[in-house]
C-alpha cells in the first residue's frame, strides 16, 4: 500500500503510479489511437466527408457510463475497506488474547507457546489469502507442530484448532478457571470469523455479467468517440479520444486492483506491515519477566 501525503498536490499529480497505469494501458491506448487515426484518414482524406458534428449522443451515454463507474469504484472500495476493518479487528483480537494470556497464566512455558502461536495466526492468514504455501515469518514451538501446520490444507484453521486445544488443556490442568476459559473464547472464535469474512471477499468477485458489461460499454463508448469529434477537430480527435479513454479506463483499472485487497498490488492492504506490527506487539506484551 502506498503511503502518501494527501495535501501534497505536486507529488500526487506527478506520482510514479500514473506512469504505472499508463504502461498498463499502453497497448489499449495505442489501439484506440491507431483506430482513430485510421478512421480520420478514411473519412477526411479518402472520402472527404463532412457533416455537422454533435456530442449530444456521447454526452448522454457519458452520464450513464459515469454512474456505472461510480457504482463500480464504490463497490470495489467497499471490499477494500471491509478487508481493512477485518484486519484492524485481527490486530485488536491478537492484542487482547495476548493480554489475557499475560494476566491469566503463570507458567512461562505456556506463555511462550502463545507468544509463538498468536503471530502464526496472522502470518498463516496472510499467506492463505494470497494462495501461498510459504510459511513466511512463522516460528514453531516444536517440530511436530511445524509439520502438522505445513501439512494442513487450511493452515489458519489448523492453528486456531491448536490454540483451542491448548486453552482446553490449561482448563483441564487447573491453570485457568471456567470463567477465564470463557473469556479466551471470544478472541479464538474471532480468528475463525475473520478468516471466513476475508475468504468471502476474496472468493466472491464482482459478478461476471456486470464486469463484462461495463468493459464492453467502455470499449464501445471509446471506439465511437471519433464519430462525434472528427467533423470539427479532424486529426486532433486522436489525442482527445486517447485522453478520454485513458481517464475512463484508469478508473476501471483501479477498481480491479482494489476489489481483491489481500494481494500484493501497490494499492492493496499493507498485510506485511500489519503482520509484523502484530508480532511486535505480542512479543512486547508477553516478554519474559
Amino acid at each position: 500500500m502506498i503511503q502518501y501525503n494527501p495535501k501534497s498536490w505536486l507529488s500526487l499529480i506527478f506520482d510514479l503510479y500514473s506512469r504505472h497505469v499508463f504502461r498498463s494501458l499502453l497497448p489499449l491506448l495505442s489501439f484506440i489511437g491507431l483506430f482513430c487515426a485510421f478512421f480520420c484518414f478514411i473519412i477526411v482524406d479518402v472520402l472527404g466527408w463532412h457533416y455537422q458534428g454533435t456530442i449530444a449522443f456521447h454526452s448522454i451515454l457519458g452520464v450513464i457510463l459515469g454512474l456505472f463507474l461510480v457504482l463500480r469504484t464504490n463497490t470495489a472500495y467497499d471490499r477494500w475497506w471491509e478487508g481493512r476493518k477485518l484486519w484492524g479487528r485481527l490486530v485488536n483480537d491478537c492484542r487482547n488474547l495476548a493480554l489475557k494470556v499475560d494476566a491469566f497464566l503463570e507458567d512461562e512455558e505456556d506463555k511462550l507457546y502463545f507468544k509463538t502461536m498468536i503471530p502464526n495466526v496472522v502470518f498463516a492468514m496472510r499467506e492463505h489469502l494470497r494462495d501461498s504455501i510459504l510459511i513466511g515469518d512463522m516460528e514453531f514451538p516444536t517440530e511436530e507442530i511445524k509439520n502438522d501446520i505445513i501439512k494442513s490444507s487450511h493452515r489458519p484453521n489448523k492453528i486456531h484448532g491448536m490454540l483451542y486445544h491448548k486453552v482446553n488443556d490449561l482448563y483441564k490442568n487447573g491453570k485457568i478457571t471456567g470463567e477465564q476459559l470463557f473469556l479466551f473464547d471470544k478472541e479464538l472464535k474471532g480468528f475463525t470469523d475473520i478468516i471466513g469474512a476475508c475468504e468471502r471477499i476474496k472468493t466472491t468477485p464482482i459478478p461476471y455479467s456486470y464486469s463484462m458489461f461495463i468493459k464492453k460499454f467502455l470499449f464501445i463508448y471509446s471506439i465511437t468517440l471519433p464519430v462525434s469529434f472528427i467533423w470539427d477537430f479532424h486529426y486532433w480527435s486522436v489525442p482527445i479520444v486517447m485522453l478520454t479513454f485513458y481517464f475512463l479506463v484508469s478508473v476501471e483499472l483501479i477498481a480491479e486492483e482494489i476489489e481483491d485487497p489481500f494481494g500484493q498490488d501497490i494499492n492493496d492492504l499493507p498485510l506485511n506491515e500489519l503482520s509484523v506490527k502484530i508480532k511486535r506487539n505480542i512479543l512486547e506484551i508477553l516478554k519474559a519477566k
